[in-house]
């Protein structure tokens, strides 16, 4: 039976949230042939830097912890005031389709709603046809695919509009 709880992280959880977002985007590394030459800053090549750096501009961690154990994790960063994106969504291979990401999207879509964004937006490999099903599941909106110089992909954007209420 699952009894997931998610806290915020601390500078003390730097360490398992670099092991747990390489570890779950290694396959994604794999399957598109990303490696620290072609996309350097894929998250399947985090560092303890990144963490850090991203904690020191205002970016709050998630963790999910199932019969405590770090299952996965997700990065919220607040861009403006209207607008929060939803990063680094990271659960460990073998703990996928349980619930815990839909949980960790739940979380961070109720924190963005509290900080008053109107909608929180994010970005993924657009070739990731079964990922962009699962957001589209939860509620987030297609919009643009994009290419970029310095990425060996496109990226498409999608946007989940906040209830106001």
């Amino acid at each position: 039976m699952l009894s997931p709880e998610i806290r915020i992280c601390t500078q003390e959880d730097i360490g398992v949230l670099v092991e747990t977002i390489r570890r779950s985007f290694q396959d994604v590394a794999l399957r598109f042939d990303l490696n620290q030459e072609n996309a350097p800053r894929h998250p399947s090549n985090c560092t303890k830097e990144w963490i850090q750096k991203d904690m020191e501009r205002g970016i709050i961690y998630f963790v999910i912890e199932n019969e405590n154990i770090v299952v996965g994790c997700v990065a919220l960063e607040q861009a403006n005031p209207e607008v929060c994106y939803l990063e680094r969504l990271a659960v460990l291979p073998d703990k996928r389709r349980h619930g815990f990401g839909k949980a960790l999207v739940t979380q961070v879509l109720s924190k963005a709603k509290s900080l008053g964004a109107h909608r929180v937006n994010i970005g993924i490999i657009a070739e990731q046809t079964e990922l962009k099903n699962w957001y589209k599941e939860i509620g987030f909106v297609e919009q643009e695919s994009k290419d970029f110089s310095h990425l060996p992909f496109s990226v498409t954007f999608m946007s989940y509009k906040l209830d106001k209420k």
